[in-house]
């Protein structure tokens, strides 16, 4: 006769096989793990089509800013030299509206903040998704995981550094400049392939049942939800709250008065720097770049190169000679500017005509006092030279340059970004660039 217990299970393997299925529940790739009844594709489907507008625009004022420091026109501009193929659309940037620059990468990094809490939000609401088990069901579910790999890292990349870069902490392994530009593009096509995707169902969901609407097979929606805490449209509600207090507290750094005293998170927000005339926002200033008084003094000379050979100037000099106003603001890379300032010298036309360029003068090449650092020197294109708003400035606001806006000498160029304004002029370099 043989044993009945010989094929019966063993006391604990029978134990052991709850545990395991107990341990499984409490992973994050359990379904039953995740309980918020906010998660679902509705709730995901608006903050998807938030990110697919606003993000388009932060790529397109982002290709706007590059081209704005005319990358193709001198090696000097250009901080992503390898860029190759992905500089296919580089145009001559232009000198009007004055306040083109200041509106474009206004608008980028305005955008970029107020985005904060609705990408945050959208990580949140399909974070389940990560965990899923098996990580590829097939080679084409392995190439959608993929994507949304380089989807949210390159999110969390391009929005960290760019606070970081906002806020003035160049924390980075390298220069902000062509990780910014790469990693832009990377994210972008994967964006691109996951809004293919999944935009026609974000429609749809919309069309149908909307937030409340129930949606078939809805895989982000807890098969065991919570009780809810919050509906789905309180859920969006705090999300647009949080947006527009990032945009209250952030874009007055573009405006003076009132609102660039409630730009609190940025650091050319909150107050000027100073009072009158030379008051206004200061990118760098002479002590942070080593420039002295021994430099900027009586001793100091712009030296004009052209056909004409090397001419030099003293201040007086340039003060003597006929002097012009222009209307313009200062406008940076990290976002933030000026308001137009009336600013008054001499003519870069002017400048080019007496270098040996009298008709239709050419770029020029500027090189400042200051000895180390990015844009010590820049290009600006012949269109830039010939816009007659484009000076020399001495004088801005009717008193002298101070020391921290480029005292003896400053470029100013219309819609230029800030950087290609070069202040602590030294030489003028008229020619073929």
């Amino acid at each position: 006769m043989g044993d009945s217990r010989r094929n019966a299970p063993t006391s604990s393997s029978t134990s052991s096989r709850p545990r395991a299925a107990a341990l499984l529940e409490r992973l994050p790739s359990a379904p039953g793990f995740w309980r918020s009844p906010v998660r679902g594709v509705p709730f995901t489907a608006v903050l998807g089509l938030v990110l697919l507008a606003g993000i388009t625009l932060l790529f397109v004022t982002g290709l706007l800013s590059y081209a704005a420091y005319n990358p193709d026109l001198n090696p000097v501009n250009d901080k992503t030299p390898d860029k190759g193929l992905l500089g296919f659309y580089l145009f001559p940037w232009p000198t009007s509206p004055h306040w083109l620059y200041r509106l474009t990468q206004g608008l980028h990094v305005t955008v970029g903040i107020v985005l904060v809490p609705v990408l945050l939000a959208k990580l949140w609401s399909v974070v389940p998704r990560l965990f899923t088990l098996p990580p590829a069901r097939s080679p084409a579910h392995a190439l959608e995981r993929i994507s949304l790999l380089l989807l949210v890292g390159g999110a969390l990349f391009e929005f960290v550094t760019g606070l970081l870069n906002i806020q003035l902490e160049y924390l980075f392994p390298g220069s902000f400049y062509p990780l910014h530009f790469y990693g832009a593009w990377v994210f972008f096509a994967a964006f691109l392939a996951h809004a293919g995707l999944r935009a026609p169902q974000a429609v749809r969901v919309l069309r149908t049942g909307g937030l409340a609407g129930p949606v078939p097979d809805d895989v982000l929606q807890s098969p065991a939800p919570a009780a809810p805490t919050l509906s789905r449209r309180g859920a969006l509600a705090m999300v647009g709250a949080g947006s527009f207090v990032l945009l209250v507290t952030s874009a007055g750094r573009s405006f003076d008065g009132p609102l660039r005293r409630l730009a609190a998170l940025t650091p050319h927000g909150a107050a000027e720097p100073g009072s009158g005339p030379n008051g206004f926002q200061i990118n760098k200033t002479a002590a942070a770049v080593g420039i002295t008084t021994a430099e900027t003094g009586e001793g100091w000379w712009l030296t004009v190169s052209g056909p004409a050979g090397d001419l030099r100037f003293s201040r007086a000099q340039l003060l003597d000679m006929e002097q012009h106003s222009a209307a313009l603001p200062i406008a940076c890379v990290e976002g933030w500017s000026t308001s137009d300032q009336w600013w008054r010298g001499v003519r870069l036309s002017d400048l080019a005509a007496l270098a040996g360029y009298p008709d239709r003068p050419p770029g020029v090449l500027v090189e400042s006092l200051q000895r180390s650092g990015a844009f010590r020197r820049a290009a600006l294109r012949d269109n830039q030279v010939r816009d007659p708003r484009s000076l020399l400035a001495l004088r801005v606001n009717g008193e002298d340059l101070s020391p921290d806006h480029g005292y003896p000498a400053r470029v100013i160029v219309p819609a230029a970004p800030g950087v290609l304004n070069t202040k602590w002029v030294a030489r003028l370099t008229f020619g073929d660039l």
